[in-house]
């Protein structure tokens, strides 16, 4: 979210993303007319794509990534998005940063109603009616092709992951909420998040760097729970890049 044009990239407060949880979780949340600017930010040393755009706001909720209807601020600046901006890397031609702004020259460029903030009843996955775990987007049927024979071990593997995670108190840090303030936050409360950030997880948990006390200061997990942590982590890496690697033959 881009709240302040003053702000320095390093100063601002970031979502870390693998590029296929931002392309196929967030980005299709918003709508493009194909208009766009560039320019090269000599502060930054990087070039700013400008989009214009306007926010999907009546998607179903298991459409959305995570109920983004905890914050009633955040929820307001999402319905009035106007601008997604891309800050690129000239020397990789990358993207670096990608932000979303209500502060765009252009209004948005679909106009529709905003819709009440709906209520959050503090869980950022829930069962729905039909007994379906949602977020649905965040599911690993959601990430690969629905004949992929590696998805139920993935599932089994996510679950014991993530019982693992709350264990280790992951759970308390690495949510939507930020309750510590990290100015780069890693998520890891759905399976697309997690299977996003595995690698990131698995170091910090190999290098002690995680968690941190009330202070920041890094307290080493307790040594059974680490190994556990570590045992399914990997686990979990494992069966995704082998997922991956069954996805990857059937495109060649």
């Amino acid at each position: 979210m881009h709240k302040d044009p003053g702000t320095r990239l390093k100063d601002t407060h970031l979502t870390q993303f693998a590029p296929d949880v931002l392309a196929g979780l967030y980005l299709p949340l918003f709508m493009f007319n194909g208009k766009r600017t560039v320019e090269y930010d000599a502060r930054e040393g990087l070039f700013l794509v400008r989009l214009e755009t306007a926010f999907r706001n009546r998607l179903a909720p298991g459409q959305f990534p995570y109920p983004f209807w905890h914050n009633e601020a955040k929820w307001n600046t999402y319905q009035g998005a106007n601008s997604i901006l891309l800050w690129v890397d000239p020397k990789m031609a990358r993207i670096k940063v990608a932000q979303f702004t209500d502060r765009g020259a252009a209004p948005p460029i679909v106009g529709s109603e905003p819709i009440a903030q709906p209520q959050f009843d503090g869980r950022w996955m829930w069962t729905d009616a039909a007994g379906r775990m949602q977020p649905q987007v965040t599911l690993f049927d959601g990430l690969f092709r629905a004949d992929n024979p590696y998805l139920p071990k993935l599932d089994a593997a996510y679950r014991t992951l993530a019982l693992r995670m709350r264990d280790a108190q992951c759970d308390s840090c690495h949510v939507p909420n930020n309750p510590d303030g990290m100015k780069r936050l890693v998520l890891l409360q759905t399976p697309a998040h997690a299977a996003g950030e595995i690698q990131r997880l698995m170091k910090a948990v190999r290098d002690d760097t995680m968690p941190r006390d009330e202070t920041g200061i890094e307290q080493p997990l307790d040594v059974d729970l680490k190994s556990a942590l570590l045992e399914s982590g990997g686990a979990f890496e494992a069966l995704l890049g082998a997922a991956k690697d069954w996805e990857a033959k059937r495109t060649q």
